[in-house]
């Protein structure tokens, strides 16, 4: 993303810079009435700005696609990178009862849908650990429908997102959810239980593993 921008910017600062010496000529031009040597100018420059666009765009497509799908019936988290996997964990570990669409404060529940991870950061009980966007549009909106919670929840929560804020959390929603590792947790219960409130748990070796793919803004697949 960050090659895009510069890419974009890049751009941008050469159409302008063509621009205003497009103006400078059609001015001399105009001056001396050479109609025909303005129009292949500006021809030429046209040419030059399309080229850079498609060079922009080119860059980004060059970027790897790269997202996390984890499978809660399975117990298993897998990278992928321009659709094959690309790294593989099993054994993870979810909410102690289960994974739903209808996940709420509370219920213990590992939340179903596509999320984006929000932040990174270290963490002194989970070593580790991954936030996720939760609750975000597609959750709040379906929690309107079906009633679970009201215009005014749904109203602050919509207001955060498309403001850039942090999406509240206190919310009947519940939030604080993400993947972690497993800090100085028991490894026994991370292996027979699934033990959390809601997050993915890994082992602290797996957690470092995927940290290497991991950046904010990632997509995050959970079904």
């Amino acid at each position: 993303m960050q090659t895009f921008r510069d890419c974009l910017y890049f751009t941008s600062q050469l159409i302008i810079n063509s621009c205003l010496a497009l103006l400078g000529h059609m001015r001399a031009n105009l001056w001396q009435n050479n109609f025909f040597k303005l129009c292949i100018l500006l021809e030429k420059r046209f040419v030059v700005c399309i080229l850079l666009f498609a060079f922009s765009f080119s860059a980004v497509s060059a970027e790897p696609d790269i997202w996390i799908e984890i499978d809660t019936s399975k117990l298993q988290l897998v990278v992928i990178k321009n659709g094959k996997v690309s790294l593989r964990l099993n054994g993870i570990s979810t909410g102690r009862f289960g994974a739903s669409r209808m996940r709420m404060k509370g219920s213990n529940l590992t939340p179903i849908g596509t999320f984006k991870i929000s932040s990174i950061r270290e963490s002194q009980r989970f070593y580790k650990f991954f936030a996720i966007d939760y609750p975000n549009r597609e959750i709040a909106d379906l929690a309107l429908r079906e009633n679970r919670i009201d215009l005014a929840t749904w109203k602050k929560i919509i207001h955060a997102i498309d403001n850039n804020k942090p999406v509240p959390q206190d919310t009947p929603l519940g939030g604080h959810l993400g993947v972690h590792g497993l800090g100085k947790g028991d490894l026994d219960i991370h292996r027979q239980y699934n033990w959390t409130n809601g997050c993915i748990a890994l082992t602290n070796t797996q957690i470092d593993q995927l940290g290497r793919w991991l950046k904010p803004g990632m997509r995050v697949i959970i079904f």
